[in-house]
């Protein structure tokens, strides 16, 4: 006899298989007009790999006011399995979904369902070259996909011998750096006018966060990795590369024993924040690391942070237990906490509006 945990697990998989089975213009159904015309922030909630749970909140700054589980709210259809990142081009929202192997456009003006591209493997990041031209990572694709927003269609690809994992993205003139990730350290530097890879740069282990700050220099946050199949991780580092001679000009050594994540820039594009063991705050003309974090973890279990590029206020998920709704925290861009909010489960990152 099965148990509760079992039926409830197969219920879910037949929940997901006939998903998969039906097109998503079959699913979508306008359940509530949703008016979302003011500034805020998208909070995509991953959900639990496998289940399919991934939700879409909404928060106003102005009013405090927060949407959970929007996009089937507004679509009645289901987000998917592992919402990855979304990105805001053109008036078009883009919901990277991984899992899944699908990006959903909506209009952030409304939540509605707009379209999808498909064909994709484990997405992860997208990045916009122009109106027609967009690059897609991927966690096991060994290629980088190129689409075209205007129609939705996969238009291309770049394929990465030796690199596996490809993760952020940032564009800097004609160039698109991207890091590759798991267990890999390289940023390899694509021509976005051939889209030819030109160039590779070595860094430390598994680089994942690409930022570009006010003097247009790029930095990388690499957590070091972790220990498998006899591979050791190494010392994490936080690292600042001239895109102009494609080399590693500044590293800075992070000896915590929790792996930095989530790299950010306020603003100004002077400072950079990430989790590590708390959240870290550093000048791009600092020479050295802080002595204490900007703010201390607690009891949270911080698990993503942003940065509102307006305010430079800063948002601070907490995971909890992975399995229960999320906690949002917003801090003014001096540490004084404003707000807190409850989101979807596993609340992973941020699209500002």
């Amino acid at each position: 006899m099965r148990t509760n945990c079992q039926n409830i697990a197969l219920v879910v998989i037949l929940l997901l298989s006939l998903a998969g089975c039906m097109k998503d213009n079959e699913w979508v159904k306008n359940h509530q007009n949703i008016n979302l015309l003011s500034k805020g922030v998208f909070i995509i909630n991953e959900g639990n790999f496998m289940y399919g749970n991934a939700t879409l909140s909404f928060y106003d700054p102005s009013t405090k006011n927060v949407q959970n589980d929007l996009f089937y709210t507004i679509n009645g259809l289901p987000l998917g399995d592992v919402a990855q990142s979304m990105v805001i081009h053109n008036k078009l929202g883009y919901i990277v979904i991984n899992n899944s192997g699908k990006i959903y456009v909506i209009d952030p003006s409304d939540g509605k369902y707009i379209g999808k591209i498909t064909g994709l493997t484990s997405p992860r990041y997208i990045q916009f070259a122009n109106n027609e031209k967009a690059y897609i990572t991927d966690l096991y694709a060994g290629k980088i996909t190129i689409a075209n927003p205007a129609t939705l269609k996969i238009t291309g690809e770049i394929r990465t011998p030796g690199h596996l994992s490809t993760e952020q993205l940032v564009l800097w003139n004609d160039f698109l750096f991207v890091s590759c990730w798991s267990f890999d350290n390289t940023i390899l530097v694509i021509d976005t006018r051939t889209d030819m890879i030109v160039d590779s740069i070595k860094t430390g282990k598994q680089p994942g966060g690409l930022v570009v700050d006010k003097f247009n220099k790029i930095w990388t946050l690499c957590d070091g990795g972790w220990v498998k199949n006899g591979i050791n991780a190494r010392a994490p580092m936080l690292q600042r590369i001239d895109p102009v001679n494609r080399s590693i000009e500044k590293s800075f050594a992070l000896t915590s024993d929790n792996a930095p994540s989530r790299l950010a820039i306020n603003s100004a594009g002077d400072s950079l924040l990430f989790i590590n063991n708390g959240i870290w705050k550093l000048g791009v003309t600092q020479p050295a690391l802080n002595d204490r974090p900007f703010l201390a973890t607690g009891n949270h279990l911080y698990y993503s942070l942003a940065v509102d590029p307006a305010t430079s206020e800063l948002y601070l998920s907490d995971a909890i237990d992975y399995q229960q709704p999320g906690v949002i925290y917003r801090y003014s861009a001096l540490g004084a906490k404003i707000d807190s909010f409850k989101t979807g489960i596993i609340p992973g990152s941020f699209c500002f509006k």
